[in-house]
């Protein structure tokens, strides 16, 4: 015997459904076409026959919210022997129809097919027919919920992911202070929002909930309406901002933010037992030269091996951190920490100095410790970092491999930061910084297309100084907004001459963060324009990520500003610090520059620098990739739409007479 509600194909009724005057067919969901109409259901599908209509194939220009709401009725007649009447817009040969149609379950051949009662032809309104195609093909999830939590409606989206165990409002979550937080905000307010952990299909998932009071339209009872937006990627990629935030991406280890956030609360916790704390600042001696004799692959490898050997060193109550470069820091404690430090730091030199196999050579290197110590009082983690690196470059000067404790005349040190801050200041008043400039390459042509402005120190009794030796003090001193202007000065006056030279270059110049938040940063920029006779178009300025993330608003402003001159923005180093990819979408940027550390370990793992390119991809910002020195890295990022680069695979720096002679 059928079910009820189900009806079985015999073929002693044709007679009789064919005589009906409504429209009436059966379709075949598996095979997505009509089995059999009768001749008021072929005009409705505007067939000439029955055999033209069964031929045809309804899934060629079927939707998948079309599809997937049809399965939902097969199961449901197979399960619970439904029947539905709704409203349904047909497209027979592409004309839309809407007809008010009924839905039984139908045994055809031991199969389950659907039986179609058309009752009437609807005469809706547009906006009303619109409003339920747009609920029907949706993504958002949305359900009607009666006041005792139990369901009434649920659009296919919501069908195909909620949980089969969420028959309830409330055991649709998975934390009930969610659904507890819910409730209360619609009894106090009307509606509420929530993002909350959910039951679903695939597992546990993020939504993002919103729920409304309201009535049910049939029985005029109380009703909640819900909709949700599943946004378990973006919390993903929240969660992994996160992460990058707080720990160096290289070693895995906590970076300068994760000391503040998640080692100094350790560093508190152990002064109130009553502990002494230490910090040991630990810097590999001349790592310079594995970057310049083996490239910066082996480099890092070095780096992630130290970083593996301190790490087993460690016990439970010492915790390590990469503060950059080839620079950590450990922090202990103990009842007596000076003499646990020393013990440990001695273990840590001869580890570290252990030689390891890199590029098919025996390679090692020593290191300096500094070592500050705070026993009691108040935890100063500013002022005790300080102390641990000047007695770290105390133990270079001491001949390095070895461990200084922190001691007050080592203050003397900073005096001597204080004369080269005087020596910057008469540099700048005296013309010494200049710009040299990084050809920017285009990866399709290899045709130099711009060129970054770089600062380098022309010293009269130094000799020409790199950046890394200049940029760290002027920022501290306050002197770098200064530094700023006159690079960027040289570099839009550089633009300009080559311009009149016949070469149509690109020139990039990086901002600082204490740049960026001047207030007159813009009408600097303008004045530089203005003065140098440089193309807007043609400059481009490069921000860090963290300048992204103060006041969104005065963000904004700044970037709306600088773009109103026509000059362009990028955003450099992109990956390494908190990568929050929203901004991307707000801001006004132009250009991404994927930091050389990604591509420097392209072949190890490419994963970050591919979600970079993929990135820049789908929003359509211009890709410029640093640190490229092999041939096969600038392939790999040529495959992946990379449109410039720059590094030692074309040029360093070089200044602005030999730029030219390069390019020409």
């Amino acid at each position: 015997m059928p079910k009820k509600n189900v009806i079985s194909w015999q073929g002693d009724n044709l007679p009789m459904l064919e005589a009906l005057s409504l429209p009436v067919w059966v379709f075949d969901i598996d095979n997505k076409r009509v089995f059999w109409a009768n001749p008021a259901a072929l005009e409705v599908w505007g067939a000439d026959s029955l055999q033209e209509l069964c031929a045809r194939d309804m899934s060629r220009d079927m939707s998948v919210s079309v599809a997937q709401r049809l399965s939902q009725y097969q199961q449901d007649f197979e399960r619970d022997n439904a029947v539905f009447t709704e409203s349904w817009t047909l497209y027979p040969k592409g004309m839309p129809r809407q007809l008010k149609v009924v839905f039984r379950g139908i045994q055809v051949e031991g199969r389950m097919m659907m039986f179609c009662e058309a009752q009437n032809t609807l005469s809706t309104d547009p906006a009303t027919l619109r409003s339920a195609e747009a609920l029907m093909h949706t993504s958002m999830l949305v359900t009607l919920y009666d006041s005792a939590g139990m369901v009434l409606y649920r659009n296919p989206s919501a069908r195909a992911k909620v949980a089969y165990t969420s028959e309830t409002w409330r055991q649709h979550f998975i934390h009930d202070g969610d659904w507890q937080t819910l409730q209360q905000g619609v009894a106090a307010a009307g509606e509420a929002r929530q993002l909350a952990q959910v039951h679903t299909r695939q597992g546990m998932r993020w939504h993002e909930i919103a729920v409304r009071a309201c009535r049910d339209g049939v029985s005029g009872q109380d009703a909640l309406l819900v909709t949700e937006v599943d946004i378990t990627d973006l919390k993903h990629a929240e969660a992994r901002a996160s992460f990058l935030a707080n720990h160096d991406v290289l070693t895995g280890l906590p970076n300068r933010n994760g000391i503040r956030s998640e080692l100094l609360p350790y560093l508190q916790q152990a002064l109130r037992d009553g502990r002494q704390v230490a910090l040991m600042f630990i810097d590999l001696d001349r790592f310079k030269n594995v970057n310049d004799s083996l490239g910066h692959a082996s480099g890092d490898e070095m780096l992630i091996r130290m970083s593996g050997r301190l790490s087993q060193l460690l016990g439970h109550d010492e915790k390590v951190a990469r503060l950059g470069g080839d620079e950590f820091l450990v922090m202990l404690a103990a009842p007596d920490v000076a003499q646990r430090a020393e013990a440990l730091g001695l273990r840590i030199l001869q580890s570290l100095a252990m030689p390891m196999r890199l590029g098919g050579m025996d390679i090692s290197v020593s290191a300096s410790i500094g070592i500050s110590v705070c026993g009691e009082g108040r935890l100063d983690i500013e002022q005790m970092m300080r102390h641990a690196d000047l007695a770290m470059y105390a133990a270079k000067d001491a001949g390095r491999n070895n461990l200084m404790f922190f001691a007050p005349a080592l203050e003397e040190r900073s005096q001597a930061q204080l004369a080269m801050e005087r020596d910057i200041r008469r540099g700048l008043d005296g013309g010494e910084f200049v710009a040299y400039f990084q050809p920017r390459v285009d990866v399709a042509s290899g045709r130099i297309v711009g060129a970054e402005a770089l600062a380098r120190w022309q010293h009269p009794m130094r000799g020409m100084l790199m950046p890394d030796a200049f940029i760290p003090l002027c920022e501290d001193c306050g002197m770098v907004r200064e530094l700023g202007r006159q690079i960027l000065s040289q570099a839009a006056r550089q633009q300009r001459q080559w311009r009149e030279r016949g070469l149509d270059l690109m020139v990039s110049v990086n901002l600082s963060p204490s740049q960026f938040v001047d207030p007159a940063l813009a009408e600097m920029v303008a004045q530089a324009l203005r003065d140098s006779g440089c193309q807007p178009e043609k400059l481009e300025l490069e921000i860090t990520e963290s300048v992204l993330l103060g006041d969104d608003e005065q963000t904004m402003r700044t970037l709306q500003s600088l773009r109103a001159l026509g000059v362009r923005i990028a955003v450099d180093d992109f990956g390494t610090g908190y990568s929050n990819l929203a901004y991307l979408q707000r801001y006004p940027l132009t250009s991404l520059k994927i930091d050389r550390s990604f591509v420097a370990d392209l072949e190890r793992r490419p994963a970050i620098a591919e979600m970079i390119t993929t990135l820049c991809r789908m929003m359509g910002l211009n890709m410029v990739a640093e640190g490229v020195e092999t041939s096969q890295q600038l392939r790999w990022l040529a495959e992946r739409g990379c449109q410039e680069y720059q590094g030692f695979l074309c040029s360093p720096a070089l200044p602005a007479n030999l730029f030219a002679q390069l390019v020409m």
